[in-house]
């Protein structure tokens, strides 16, 4: 069985991190975004990965090579020459996805996280003999998104974008799974799958939808990065509590790596992750924070929804707060306050920030 993840991309919406990285290499809960995903489809025995890239594929390359052998599957990059949107890569992987005659294959936006009941998704699939699945999430807010409209059984009857009145409260979530037939509805071209191809399966009755159990995020922006750590987090309370740290510095859910060190008299979560070979010095709070690795955060520093970068370190008495981002080898004194910058690789800080800016 095989899957195509769409990583293409530049990243903007989680820049600095991915002036360093590719997006789907950019840690989260200390693994790379996209590993997440590879991990969970290896489990339901896919055996065969596509990346569709467009964006330092040399990178992707070389990141691949390590976690073919640690999940036992193939991975294989294809390689765009031109964006092609969310439907043109699967035509321009057809002739892999088509080859061993395999009739089902997963899809799957690259920063979207959430419990991945991809076994589900199968049984789903088979019992409706639809064309296509896709997943679902309820939201709040549906005049935000465009939202499915679907019969009981789950059979989509259309898509409406920002409803002004009531229609639906479920979204597309990102996750498909498809026969290999709809790949002959597909120009290798710029395609939008979700504006040119969905509405054109939906109306052949060929397309179902499936709620989607559990938590779900797309965590390809700060805000919304943070807030899927809460929700992973509280996820792995549920299912794999033995991922979470304990011990009297911790409150609430916290992954801390086993190479991070801890100083005394700390308070560290709710929601917070610290990478490997991390150095939190005494007196330190974290709350709503990811700590990338290799970084140090000196003594009795209060640090609040941001996202720390490789290698940085935070002064002594320093506050940051307010969605902060910090790049790669950024270096802040002592006694800074940092309220919602994004700040680039390789900066040393010596003034507060007080509003959110990017510094450059």
């Amino acid at each position: 069985m095989k899957a195509l993840i769409l990583v293409g991309g530049f990243g903007t919406r989680l820049r600095p991190l991915t002036l360093t990285l590719p997006k789907p290499m950019v840690p989260f809960c200390n693994e790379p975004m996209v590993v997440h995903q590879m991990t969970a489809l290896a489990k339901v025995g896919v055996k065969h990965i596509i990346l569709a890239v467009n964006y330092r594929a040399d990178i992707m390359e070389n990141f691949c090579r390590q976690y073919e052998e640690r999940l036992g599957i193939e991975i294989t990059i294809s390689q765009e020459t031109e964006p092609l949107g969310t439907a043109g890569p699967l035509a321009l992987a057809r002739d892999v996805l088509k080859e061993g005659g395999d009739e089902c294959f997963f899809v799957l936006n690259s920063d979207v996280i959430c419990e991945f009941p991809f076994q589900d998704m199968l049984t789903f699939h088979k019992q409706h003999g639809a064309e296509g699945t896709i997943f679902v999430t309820k939201v709040d807010d549906p005049s935000k998104y465009g939202v499915v409209v679907s019969k009981p059984n789950g059979e989509i009857i259309q898509f409406v974008e920002k409803p002004s009145v009531f229609v639906s409260n479920r979204i597309n979530a990102g996750l498909y799974l498809f026969e290999t037939s709809m790949l002959d509805r597909i120009e290798l071209r710029p395609t939008s799958i979700e504006k040119e191809i969905f509405p054109l399966m939906a109306h052949d009755s060929k397309l179902f939808c499936m709620d989607l159990e559990g938590f779900w995020m797309d965590v390809g922006q700060p805000k919304d990065y943070l807030l899927g750590l809460g929700l992973y987090l509280g996820a792995c309370k549920r299912h794999e509590p033995e991922k979470l740290a304990t011990g009297d510095h911790v409150v609430g859910n916290v992954i801390i790596h086993e190479t991070a060190t801890i100083g005394e008299n700390c308070v560290i979560g709710p929601d917070v992750c610290i990478g490997k070979g991390v150095v939190i010095e005494d007196g330190v709070c974290l709350k709503k924070c990811s700590i990338l690795e290799n970084s140090t955060i000196k003594s009795h520093s209060w640090i609040r929804e941001t996202i720390v970068g490789w290698g940085s370190t935070v002064g002594r008495w320093c506050r940051l707060d307010g969605v902060t981002v910090l790049g790669e080898d950024v270096n802040l004194k002592d006694e800074i306050y940092v309220n919602g910058a994004k700040v680039l690789p390789h900066k040393s800080i010596s003034n507060d920030i007080p509003e959110p800016q990017i510094v450059m």
